[in-house]
């Protein structure tokens, strides 16, 4: 359902080379030898892949194919997986150049020296920071059918001011905006073309207010039903003539990414993150109860000096502010970011395959860790899905972290899995957990499991409704599907 917005600047970039150049896109869930021969049916002489920590095994897996069946293509790899040298993973190992940094005007550059047997001497090409007002807008290369079926990514402005460690854009100096009336041409003809879902990728849209503005009210000018706008936000600054223009939207066609991360000063002050915690709070509030965007926000478990208590305080607060959705991300190394300077003193120790998550830290263990794993799952499933609204106020309670943490480890324990739960039976484990494991009656539990199962709209009914607690299932004995198929 994602488009691959930098493979469109780069195609946007090519020049004369254009013509003779392709975007092709695959997902993860593909084979790589099927990825290998798709490629290699097009005869290329240059493949250049966008390397992220989402597909770097894949893209390892592939190249190592390309460079046993075809070795005389040359490959380029770009992209935040391999622009920081000498921190770099081992597919660069395999590959012929890296692009370090934006590609727009370094990757052309170089496919014509390849084509003109003048290569460079080095293997990894550093880039600039590209001028904005340089680069030709890639919007006219969303096809037809990107328009039709997959979310559309846009962006008004690059980089962050903002220096917060775990994030790449640290290392930006600061943020710069595209010209914004030939951006809003753009954003015009995207929306003739019947594009409705518009995801922008700026790191701090409210940065600048008199610019988040102008955006807003173009489109304001254009509302339809079906418009819908994502923004990532920053919490605390929020002034009052933009909640002016936010307050006239109508219901559930704004979607706000809110990175809140931790409510912890301390932990704040050591990864370089400034956030006023009681303007944040604020904030979210006001754009509940006075808006109807969407309000997702994030907490990231694994920072340094981080403990599970810190991490259970910061999910109470933010709960406490009902925002619709919270997402629970576990810190992830990227490489590069300047969170690494911290590995040693707090013994942060990450996986060493993609995307690295965190294992343990100095003041978390490994079975810490796995709980609270599970716990965002879990979270995922019934906290962030809004399939059990009625339900949910029950498991929360007034200690909604440790609750819900009993919860998700019952709902394991139950289970052995976080995958693959089917939903009738999902609400019968919780059912189980709500009577036995918190003592909740049946005239509290049922009537709001009640309303989320209509809501739900399930075939069929629960076993805690047939005074049978325990799910129906069918004994096959040893047998799996395939040898009933033939039975």
């Amino acid at each position: 359902m994602h488009t691959a917005f930098g493979l469109r600047y780069l195609y946007a970039s090519m020049g004369d080379l254009q013509s003779s150049s392709k975007i092709i896109e695959f997902t993860i869930q593909q084979q790589a030898l099927t990825i290998a021969e798709k490629l290699l049916s097009h005869q290329p002489k240059i493949i250049g892949f966008s390397v992220y920590i989402w597909n770097v095994s894949e893209i390892n897996q592939v190249v190592a194919l390309l460079k046993q069946i075809a070795p005389e293509v040359q490959i380029v790899l770009g992209g935040p997986e391999v622009s920081h040298y000498p921190d770099v993973p081992a597919v660069t190992d395999l590959v012929d150049y890296i692009i370090a940094g934006a590609g727009e005007v370094s990757f052309p550059i170089l496919c014509h020296q390849l084509l003109d047997q003048t290569p460079p001497a080095q293997k990894f090409i550093e880039t600039e920071n590209v001028q904005l007002d340089q680069l030709i807008l890639p919007y006219d290369y969303y096809t037809d059918e990107d328009i039709r079926n997959r979310l559309i990514y846009v962006e008004a402005s690059r980089g962050c001011p903002f220096k917060c460690e775990f994030c790449l854009s640290a290392l930006d100096k600061t943020a710069t905006a595209f010209s914004l009336t030939p951006f809003l041409e753009q954003m015009d003809v995207l929306l003739k073309r019947g594009v409705h879902n518009f995801k922008f990728i700026d790191r701090t849209f409210n940065l600048k207010i008199s610019t988040s503005i102008q955006i807003l009210e173009f489109f304001l000018d254009r509302m339809t039903d079906d418009l819908y706008l994502h923004f990532e936000v920053v919490p605390d600054h929020l002034p009052d003539r933009l909640k002016a223009v936010l307050q006239r939207f109508p219901k559930n066609q704004l979607q706000f990414e809110i990175g809140v991360q931790t409510f912890d000063p301390d932990i704040q002050n050591l990864i370089s993150r400034k956030q006023n915690n009681e303007k944040t709070k604020a904030n979210i509030l006001w754009l509940k109860e006075h808006t109807g965007a969407h309000l997702h926000t994030d907490l990231i478990f694994g920072l340094p000096s981080d403990t599970l208590a810190n991490f259970s305080d910061s999910f109470d607060q933010l709960i406490a502010l009902q925002p619709h959705e919270i997402q629970l991300g576990i810190l992830k190394r990227l490489r590069g970011a300047p969170l690494n300077r911290h590995d040693e003193i707090y013994q942060l120790r990450y996986n060493p395959e993609a995307p690295y998550n965190i294992l343990t830290t100095r003041d978390i263990d490994f079975t810490t860790m796995q709980r609270v794993n599970r716990f965002a799952r879990f979270w995922d499933m019934i906290g962030n899905s809004g399939r059990f609204a009625h339900t949910l106020p029950l498991i929360l309670s007034e200690q909604p972290f440790g609750r819900f943490m009993q919860l998700s480890d019952s709902l394991y324990q139950q289970t052995d899995s976080t995958w693959k739960i089917a939903l009738q039976r999902l609400f019968e484990l919780i059912y189980n957990v709500l009577s036995q494991d918190f003592g909740l009656p049946d005239n509290i539990i049922k009537p709001a499991l009640a309303q989320d199962y209509a809501r739900a709209k399930i075939k069929g009914i629960p076993a805690y409704e047939r005074n049978d607690t325990k799910p129906n299932t069918i004994k096959q004995g040893v047998a799996n599907k395939r040898q009933l198929m033939h039975l």
